[in-house]
């Protein structure tokens, strides 16, 4: 089980805790183990990113965003395609990225206080790397609704579009993860390998070049006034003050 172990930040996106995440599921890839879980400690499962890492995009070079974008995408192409089951224990808000953490995973079972939403509009930042996956997950006219509007959504509509598997309760989340994952160890490992590569294989064209063009409109969108009054608004805790350019 991996656990997103930043509760005081609520397990925010830091570009270090990408890199750890990259590592530990490279670890967990080449181990005996059949199955990843994915969990938050605390209240939150992940927040989206965090607000240091927020600061430091704005002003940041062509060269720096393009970089950055590229680094995410690593992450939520690594949890994509990895090689065994996966499951996403979300034990409270999975926003933004936090979002496309949990979705991301074959299975994603979640307390009946989690919240889910897409809010890169609202700070004026473009959620392209997420809507690649989401689009393949949910009917669009869902997924189209909950990226342009940014909204936050509880887990009966989440489970209603099919963004969600089951509706756990918080007492119970860690142990129907693990019945789930001893369902999943009673099939062959082989044929759940074979299957699991099946299925990013299905998608791995497209996905490259969807993940190649959402790479550049992120690295993109930061160069707008608009993005740099967003994230200082969201940083300063007021209205933003939209130029629309």
């Amino acid at each position: 089980m991996l656990t997103l172990d930043r509760p005081d930040k609520r397990n925010a996106i830091s570009y270090e805790l990408i890199e750890d995440l990259l590592a530990a599921m490279d670890e967990v890839a080449n181990s005996p183990a059949l199955v990843l879980v994915l969990t938050g400690a605390g209240k939150a499962f992940c927040s989206g990113m965090d607000l240091e890492d927020l600061k430091a995009l704005v002003g940041c070079s062509a060269e720096q965003g393009l970089k950055d974008s590229e680094k995410m995408s690593r992450l939520f192409r690594t949890l994509y395609d990895f090689p065994k089951p996966t499951i996403a224990a979300v034990n409270g808000a999975a926003i933004a990225g936090g979002c496309g953490l949990a979705t991301l995973c074959d299975f994603t079972l979640a307390v009946p206080e989690a919240k889910f939403g897409y809010t890169e509009v609202r700070i004026g930042f473009v959620p392209a790397i997420v809507s690649t996956f989401l689009l393949r997950q949910i009917a669009e006219k869902h997924a189209r609704d909950l990226l342009l509007t940014g909204r936050i959504i509880g887990v009966d509509e989440a489970h209603r579009i099919g963004l969600i598997n089951e509706i756990v309760p918080a007492e119970k989340l860690i142990e129907r993860a693990r019945e789930l994952a001893s369902q999943l160890m009673e099939n062959s490992p082989t044929s759940l390998t074979y299957t699991k590569r099946l299925l990013s294989n299905h998608a791995r064209v497209e996905l490259d070049e969807q993940i190649r063009c959402a790479v550049t409109e992120n690295a993109a969108i930061r160069a707008t006034n608009d993005f740099r009054e967003g994230i200082s608004s969201f940083l300063e805790k007021r209205k933003p003050r939209w130029g629309g350019e």
